[in-house]
């Protein structure tokens, strides 16, 4: 949610086509390195590694500009600043673009959008989810085997 903190420049006079509008800087990769580099000092306190800690914020805050990019709505991604000023949708835009206010949010189009990201965010993450948890689980049956998970079993002398 990080990235949505822009929305806060409404209230200041900022326009949402600015750089520092909405989905503008906040959205950036660069902002996501950014985050990646400063929580990985914190990965301490968060009791992991700098290198997971570093990846995990990575992953997570470039992809809330990467879905954003999937919307129907608004004027595009940042992506890229302050490389290039220039918005990106991508290609397809099937997710439904969330209303800025909590009204909008608790509206019949609010229940629209979040079935809209059920569908197109929440069961793709959670299919990746449970495919990695079933190959951990694989992989640390093989290892525990000694490689021979699926192997058949062995009798005496065999």
């Amino acid at each position: 949610m990080l990235p949505d903190l822009d929305v806060v420049g409404f209230h200041y006079g900022i326009p949402y086509a600015a750089e520092w509008g909405h989905r503008g800087f906040s959205h950036s990769l660069l902002l996501a390195l950014f985050v990646a580099v400063v929580g990985a000092g914190f990965a301490k306190q968060l009791v992991s590694t700098p290198r997971i800690t570093f990846w995990f914020l990575l992953v997570t805050v470039a992809s809330h500009g990467i879905l954003d990019a999937f919307t129907n709505g608004g004027l595009g991604i940042a992506l890229l600043w302050p490389f290039s000023h220039e918005r990106f949708f991508a290609p397809l835009r099937p997710i439904e673009v969330s209303p800025l206010s909590v009204s909008g949010i608790l509206s019949v189009r609010g229940v629209a959008v979040l079935r809209s990201e059920l569908l197109w965010v929440w069961l793709p993450c959670l299919g990746v989810a449970v495919t990695a948890v079933a190959f951990r689980y694989h992989r640390a049956r093989t290892i525990r085997s000694g490689g021979r998970a699926n192997a058949p079993a062995r009798g005496p002398g065999g």
